[in-house]
């Protein structure tokens, strides 16, 4: 930096998408430097809907590393977030003597300033630790000058974080090495490739859940017969399967795979000691009414799947989204006269028969869900461009929202 600007933080911007597993990743078996017990498949979602944005300053002025997440600042000596500062630190440190490096390295020594807000529900079992991470690693290595393969260190942050490195369809390989350096993301396909496919995220709930994703898992590695089944026997056929089906757009055979990923993983949490329950009345109802639906026209339309937590993410075509939302309206009718029950992508209004609400033949229940986020499949991390889009202000702390 110029000798007159050294006292001006050196600010960078940019957004991270949220990923849903298709093939679930649960259970580790490395806990330091999170290696899983297998791999796993994702769809990375649009950050026109969901992402997590992250703003890193640094200036020689800062006298310690500080972070704000969603308007609060937290410990920064968390050890996932020590992990990933001190990884892109250290590449940082490795690529100076790099004749094409930009970076000052005095920048290096510097203290940094790290501000993060998501644009939707917090531990919510919407993968915002993935974003989160994925976010903070592509910010701190655009600050610091740091390319190439940057999931290996999103992974130390938070396991899934690894797959939110890219866009489209992404699989998370297990790796074999001990020190983890082949456990990494890759993509499998981009997010044009199978335009037709959408995204509805069914929020059941925003409140926190009361098992986190990293205690549950290690309790599911210490006392789940099923996982060690699972990881071994079920998951190798299954990833090259929902490449193929990916590959293929083939949606009946990714749907089948879909739910049948989610309905074990979620078999494993209650073959955990003692079980763990992150579905509730209402995710099991939104199971039944998928299956009805099916069922009454003969072929996979819709297809869900379940992370850590009770919404359901709903995966259809283009074709079958406006019914497809009519059904959930008419069987979880809402109540609520203030916010938008449908946000996102707009889906044209539609009507349903007689038939199909005779054949799904369930009670509605009235704001069983909150609201939906329509979406599709998106880009991997980008550049905020904009300097008026930062989270810092030019003292290095959070600007103050209206």
């Amino acid at each position: 930096m110029p000798e007159d600007s050294t006292h001006t933080p050196t600010m960078v911007t940019c957004t991270a998408p949220v990923n849903i597993a298709v093939i679930k990743y649960w259970g580790k078996r490395d806990k330091d430097i999170i290696l899983p017990v297998n791999s796993s498949l994702s769809v990375t979602l649009h950050q026109d809907q969901l992402k997590t944005t992250t703003t890193v300053a640094c200036c020689r002025d800062f006298v310690e590393d500080r972070i704000w997440l969603n308007g609060k600042e937290e410990d920064i000596n968390q050890p996932r977030l020590q992990s990933c500062l001190r990884e892109i630190r250290r590449l940082a440190r490795k690529r100076r003597s790099d004749e094409y490096s930009t970076v000052d390295v005095s920048v290096l020594s510097y203290k940094v300033h790290i501000c993060s807000n998501n644009n939707f529900p917090t531990a919510a079992g919407l993968a915002s630790s993935a974003a989160g991470y994925a976010c903070l690693v592509y910010t701190l290595a655009k600050l610091f000058g740091v390319e190439g393969e940057l999931s290996c260190v999103a992974r130390q942050g938070s396991g899934s974080a690894c797959r939110s490195m890219y866009g489209g369809f992404v699989q998370w390989k297990m790796g074999e090495r001990e020190d983890g350096k082949d456990s990494l993301a890759e993509q499998v396909e981009p997010e044009t490739h199978w335009p037709e496919l959408r995204v509805l995220v069914l929020v059941v709930s925003a409140d926190k859940k009361a098992v986190g994703s990293t205690s549950g898992m290690q309790t599911s590695v210490e006392t789940s017969c099923l996982l060690k089944y699972r990881a071994d026997s079920v998951v190798p056929g299954r990833m090259d399967e929902m490449i193929s089906a990916i590959r293929k757009r083939d949606f009946a055979a990714f749907a089948e795979l879909t739910m049948k990923d989610s309905n074990q993983f979620h078999a494993t949490c209650l073959d955990t000691y003692p079980p763990i329950f992150y579905l509730n009345d209402v995710s099991r109802r939104v199971i039944n009414l998928v299956h009805r639906y099916n069922c009454h026209y003969g072929e996979t339309r819709v297809a869900y799947t379940f992370d850590a937590g009770p919404n359901a993410v709903i995966y259809t075509l283009q074709n079958h989204v406006s019914e497809f939302v009519q059904v959930v309206r008419h069987f979880f009718p809402t109540t609520s006269n203030g916010g938008q029950f449908l946000k996102g992508l707009p889906v044209p209004s539609a009507t349903i028969s007689d038939d199909l609400k005779n054949a799904i033949g369930m009670e509605p229940l009235p704001k069983g869900i909150s609201y939906i986020i329509s979406t599709k499949a998106g880009p991997g991390p980008c550049v905020e461009e904009d300097s008026n889009h930062h989270l810092l202000g030019s003292d290095g702390l959070p600007k103050k929202t209206v």
